[in-house]
């Protein structure tokens, strides 16, 4: 019977204990805010204590002798669910400042990181915007020396075909002038044959 009440009452302090670490374990891991987490906290507290009080009656019941072992185990386990529970309010709040201090130095880092990549962003554009400028001046002399020489060529062809043209007309100038003359001195009478024994006589 005495094997038995201890294996009940080691029973009973084992689940407490287990309820008590996985209440707190889940509300140490759980991502909520500090106001619900401490809610939470309230709220489990409340529950162990809520239990430790269904155990007591459940030690009641089955027998009388149990039910001042129950009770002084119940304010036990109250006092230590006010120390686990101060305890973890505690936890909860060192670790609040610790994620906080977490959060507000990667902030930091990322600041610091996208400043960084904007400034190399920024140089990038520098640099290109630099090359696409030296490109397009190059390209810009290129296509003015060739154009300037494209104009040079047509110059000198239109000089040197004018020159044709101009030799061409001279020498159909001078084709027709021998032709005019060709033609007059065709077109002048033959001396009469008499006439010129006449003036012999």
């Amino acid at each position: 019977m005495s094997e038995n009440n201890i294996n009940t009452k080691d029973f009973i302090i084992g689940t407490l204990v287990g309820t008590i670490v996985g209440a707190s374990a889940a509300l140490l891991f759980a991502p909520k805010s500090g106001r619900e987490l401490r809610d939470d906290i309230n709220q489990g507290a409340t529950q162990v204590k809520y239990r430790a009080g269904e155990w007591k009656d459940v030690a009641q019941e089955k027998s009388s002798g149990w039910k001042d072992k129950a009770y002084t185990t119940g304010s036990e386990l109250r006092r230590k669910a006010m120390d686990t529970t101060s305890q973890l309010t505690k936890n909860v709040s060192q670790k609040t400042m610790e994620v906080k201090d977490n959060v507000v130095q990667k902030s930091k880092e990322l600041k610091d990181n996208a400043i960084q990549k904007t400034q190399e962003l920024s140089d990038d554009a520098s640099q290109k915007a630099a090359e696409v400028k030296n490109d397009t001046n190059q390209k810009a002399a290129e296509v003015k020396s060739d154009v300037s020489q494209k104009a040079q060529e047509v110059k000198k062809d239109v000089t040197n075909k004018t020159q044709e043209v101009k030799n061409t007309a001279a020498s159909q100038s001078k084709n027709a002038a021998a032709a005019k003359s060709n033609n007059n001195a065709s077109k002048k009478p033959a001396a009469d044959p008499k006439l010129k024994t006449n003036t012999n006589k």
